[in-house]
């Protein structure tokens, strides 16, 4: 074991094991010692340095984490601190070789940790998993894409085949892989996005006609109030903290509405203000800080809604204006009036005992509502991941709606997308439920017959390759294994399956999860030089706010042995699909070529290369702005949705009659050391959490309940109407400041305990932001490993252990 490695395993064992609270604000000192140590821990002191100045740059390339967007004024140093680490973790010295490989079994490797997976650095070559050694072997590169076309021709149909995507991908990769899939026969497409905004996707089409937000960066200037429901920007999207920042100084309102206290939603300190940084000072971020309990938003949004209904009564009974805007609501939508009824039939009780407020802190949440001629709101997972996900979002649009918030300056909808191009994955078609309108237009451009069969989800694809109805698994990116609910039966799933490919830049545990055959394929990360035959080539993303983009890299390719992700995709379609008519390997000569494609395909990608070209890139309109509705009815749409049907379903009438113990509403959490799945280290630094991550999250008046004490090890069951035992081992209690009756805890160590079938009806989200679990005392792990046991006589029970 190296000197790396035995760092690694010592944290994990608790050697630098800590609970010590953190008093220094969102970024400062704290980001900049950070950034520093990760770039030495990759050992890029240089290199990364130099890189980290062209990120987020107009020539540079774009930051392959987060997906807020960049000022068009970009500062020099146009980065956040995990932004960095993403950066020095892909420009990373380190690689992992055939040689390294051959050295180690995947047994071996399936028991080491995500982090010390995530720290071995970059893949340089294509692997095969031979399954007689048990290890990766090398394969070269035409002989993975004859593997795969081997395994999808002996397919019985083409719906047998699941293409995943990760919100990494460029507009070009995404363009093409779907144009391959498409062309194959399915639309058998889970991305990334059915784990996090799928709801925001579902509930704001069904309200406003697209699933996009509505504002620009601008519109934070002219915003009076910003409302933040459920997201933590200092830890998944620092660079957020400078736009709300700008805010705060200039006297706007923001309003945090989030169970946990979170250290970005209080305070931040800027690195790139000298007068904060010398003086050791700070800028407030919220003016006012709600804590609802987990799953309580739908009740405090409802409940806002009605106090404006009370109010309006009021002002109309005096002669005065309507506290609602009756001429926007009357030339643009519908159902206003059957939404106000379902308000005013639900009596106050009801209202007050879900969201975890008193009346009076829900009424003045009202009341800064209806004072804000601007307004802003700002969500993330802690809207979107719950049973009535979609629901939320739903009542977040009636709010604006109800004030005529759409279409003016300074005010909207704006859901914080996470990675950095989820959201133009989605606009280039990726979506396992087309519009015969896409699908036309991508047979009227290639000629070829589009599938009109919806496809396969995340749920629904993992559902299937369980019960062997999808044999191939293909990844554009991610790490799926673990990022997924119910992960036992997930990996069994994917274990159940011909063949599994990953399309990757880093080792992960998806790679260490394989089907009877398996691939890795290694490409180029966003800040390498991407060289083609017509010269060096820009991909192009789309960030949180609509705006397109190109990002090109700078570094030499990590190996000679690695194709970009377009390349990957090309050669894999022309080999499977050898009577195509698509010029695959013409496309990527130039990535002009695919974006002039595009252009025909999507009208509002006119003039692609000449619009992305220009400094900054365009803008894509959202059509709601111009008061323009993409719904059946041509109208925006009120929807409700009644109290009673969202927090007395099926699952939460199971949990609220279990007699046995406490039920308690856990929520899945990041810690501030990780993106999505991949950790950078074992810290949660605003938290206060060090060297470890089997962590719970708890009201100290719940542990007094409970008979527990701080740093006592448990044991977490979630309770689900399947009667399938789901438990997690072996995590130290940290009191904290929660509601009562509310837990968080990380992921991907809790996703074990997310029930496959507890997702939102309509989006089918895995409501990983509200788990009904019980506690068990338990014992201190031997080490922090985050790999998952699943003991194969006993299929009814799904353990992820340590």
């Amino acid at each position: 074991m190296d000197h790396s490695e035995q760092t690694i395993h010592k944290q994990e064992n608790n050697g630098y094991a800590r609970i010590e609270p953190y008093t220094q604000p969102a970024g400062g000192w704290g980001a900049l010692l950070s950034v520093a140590r990760n770039l030495k821990r990759q050992d890029i002191l240089k290199k990364g340095s130099i890189t980290l100045l062209n990120i987020n740059q107009p020539t540079g390339f774009d930051c392959p984490g987060c997906a807020w967007p960049e000022k068009k004024d970009a500062h020099a140093f146009n980065f956040c601190e995990n932004g960095a680490k993403a950066v020095a973790f892909e420009a990373t010295s380190k690689t992992v070789t055939p040689e390294f490989f051959a050295q180690h079994t995947v047994s071996w490797l399936a028991e080491q940790s995500d982090f010390y997976l995530e720290d071995l650095g970059r893949l340089t070559d294509p692997m095969r998993y031979d399954p007689v050694t048990d290890k990766y072997v090398p394969i070269s590169w035409d002989d993975a894409f004859q593997l795969i076309t081997k395994h999808l021709q002996a397919l019985d149909h083409p719906d047998q085949a699941a293409f995943y995507t990760s919100g990494r991908a460029s507009n070009e990769a995404a363009f093409l892989y779907q144009l391959f899939v498409r062309s194959f026969g399915t639309n058998n497409f889970p991305d990334c996005s059915n784990m996090c905004h799928e709801t925001t996707s579902v509930g704001l089409k069904d309200a406003i006609g697209l699933g996009k937000g509505t504002v620009i960066l601008d519109d934070f200037d002219q915003a009076d109030a910003i409302f933040s429901f459920g997201h933590n920007p200092g830890t998944n999207h620092p660079r957020m903290l400078a736009t709300l920042r700008e805010v705060s100084r200039r006297g706007g309102n923001i309003v945090a509405i989030n169970p946990i206290k979170e250290r970005g939603l209080e305070r931040f300190q800027d690195p790139q203000a000298p007068l904060e940084m010398m003086t050791n000072g700070s800028t407030p971020i919220s003016r006012y800080y709600f804590q609802p309990k987990i799953g309580g938003d739908y009740a405090l949004m409802f409940g806002v809604m009605k106090h404006l209904l009370e109010w309006d009564k009021q002002a109309l009974a005096k002669g005065q204006h309507s506290v609602f805007d009756r001429s926007f609501i009357e030339m643009n939508t519908i159902g206003f009036d059957e939404m106000l009824a379902e308000i005013d039939r639900t009596e106050w009780p009801e209202i007050h005992k879900h969201t975890g407020l008193s009346p009076e802190h829900l009424q003045s949440i009202a009341q800064m509502y209806l004072d804000a001629k601007t307004a802003i709101f700002c969500w993330g997972m802690g809207i979107t991941q719950h049973r009535h996900g979609t629901a939320n979002i739903h009542m977040l649009a009636n709010l604006m709606l109800a004030r005529g918030h759409i279409g003016r300056p300074g005010s909207g909808l704006c859901p914080v997308r996470g990675h950095s191009n989820v959201q133009g994955d989605r606009t280039m078609g990726i979506n396992e439920n087309p519009s015969d309108k896409l699908l036309d237009s991508i047979d009227r451009v290639f000629g070829i017959k589009s599938p009109r069969k919806h496809g396969f989800g995340v749920v629904d694809t993992i559902k299937a390759m369980y019960e062997g109805d999808v044999k191939v698994f293909i990844g554009l990116g991610g790490n799926f294994a673990v990022a997924t609910p119910d992960t036992p039966y997930t990996q069994e799933a994917l274990c159940r399956c011909n063949l599994t490919v990953n399309i990757t830049t880093k080792l992960n545990r998806s790679h260490l999860v394989c089907g009877q055959d398996a691939l890795m394929l290694p490409c180029l990360g966003r800040t390498e030089v991407d060289m083609q035959v017509h010269g060096a080539q820009a991909i192009s993303v789309e960030d949180s706010m609509s705006n397109v983009h190109l990002s090109a890299g700078r570094n030499p390719p990590i190996s000679e042995n690695i194709l970009s992700e377009p390349d990957i995709v090309a050669r894999m379609a022309e080999a499977a699909l050898p009577d195509s008519k698509v010029k695959w390997r013409w496309y990527i000569e130039s990535y002009d070529r695919i974006r002039d494609s595009i252009a025909e395909v999507f009208d509002e990608f006119h003039d692609f290369n000449q619009r992305v070209y220009q400094p900054s890139g365009f803008h894509l309109e959202h059509p709601a702005n111009q008061h323009v509705w993409n719904t059946p009815s041509g109208k925006a749409q009120f929807l409700i949705t009644p109290l009673s049907e969202v927090y007395e379903d099926k699952e939460n009438q199971y949990a609220a009659a279990y007699s046995e113990q406490q039920v308690y509403t856990l929520m899945t959490t990041r810690s501030h050391d990780q993106y999505n799945t991949t950790l950078y280290g074992l810290d949660d630094r605003y938290r206060g959490v060090f060297g470890q991550r089997r962590v719970l999250f708890m009201n100290q008046a719940d542990i007094d309940a409970a008979g527990f004490v701080a740093d006592q090890w448990v044991d977490i069951e979630s309770v689900f109407s399947d009667g399938v035992k789901r438990i997690v081992h072996s995590f130290r209690i940290v009191p904290y400041n929660i509601p009562q009756g509310s837990l968080a805890a990380y992921y991907p160590e809790t996703n074990p305990l997310v029930a496959l079938g507890s997702h939102d009806k309509y989006a089918k989200i895995p409501a990983s932001k509200s788990i009904p679990v019980i506690l068990h005392a338990g014992q201190a792990p031997e080490h922090f490993n985050l790999a998952v046991a699943v003991d194969p006589e006993h299929a009814n029970e799904r353990v992820g252990g340590v």
